[in-house]
């Protein structure tokens, strides 16, 4: 196991900085936090040559920079120890990626940025809420819940019979529409969905990493 700690560099309101936040829960990792705002004009000294498209999470370790939050967390649960978070059979892995990837593809956008966004976050911060914006987001998000809803494994995971990358991928933008009274309605429609939920919304990763918004 590498003995350099990791540095993180990410927004606590970000849902990707929290996808990392919950893997290095997961596996123990000990690792220092650095706050950036990627909306900020002033950023810390030198992230762009961390990160050189100015956005959040990227981590250090050692004399290794890494950045895109996918590389980060593979990164994390291959290069130390702890419980293997990738699935053991191809097709279980095949399908860890391929939700990783709908959900960043399809799922971010409506889920977080236009229901969560609209409805949550914009208005903790005094910000108006466009209601067409919600009904788009609903409409969207109806679609990449389908899709989850199908693909869920019959083990109770997302893509296999045990706690994935593919789960912490999910859990910080579904915990955020949830938020929403509008997506918590929608979101019991899927009873798959919610009997996983119900599985790992008190899971310790997701409980300890779960950010405080105003009130």
């Amino acid at each position: 196991m590498p003995e350099t700690n990791v540095e993180l560099f990410g927004y606590k309101f970000s849902v990707y900085t929290r996808i990392v936040r919950i893997v290095l829960q997961e596996k123990g990792i000990a690792f220092d936090a650095q706050e950036i705002n990627p909306f900020a004009v002033d950023l810390l000294d030198n992230y762009l040559d961390i990160h050189p498209f100015k956005r959040v999470p990227a981590i250090r370790h050692g004399d290794f920079t890494l950045y895109e939050t996918s590389a980060i967390t593979q990164y994390l649960d291959e290069a130390f120890d702890g419980p293997s978070l990738q699935p053991g059979t191809a097709r279980e892995r095949a399908r860890m990626h391929q939700v990783i990837g709908i959900t960043d593809s399809y799922g971010y956008q409506p889920l977080v940025r236009k229901v969560f966004s609209q409805k949550v976050f914009g208005p903790a911060f005094g910000d108006p809420t466009n209601e067409n914006i919600v009904v788009e987001g609903l409409t969207e998000s109806d679609r990449i819940l389908s899709a989850l809803e199908k693909l869920l494994s019959e083990d109770g995971y997302i893509s296999a019979p045990t706690y994935s990358l593919a789960d912490a991928h999910v859990i910080p933008m579904i915990d955020y529409f949830l938020m929403a009274p509008e997506g918590a309605a929608m979101f019991s429609r899927y009873p798959k969905l919610s009997r996983w939920w119900n599985s790992v919304k008190e899971r310790p990763s997701t409980v300890f990493t779960r950010p405080s918004l105003p009130c």
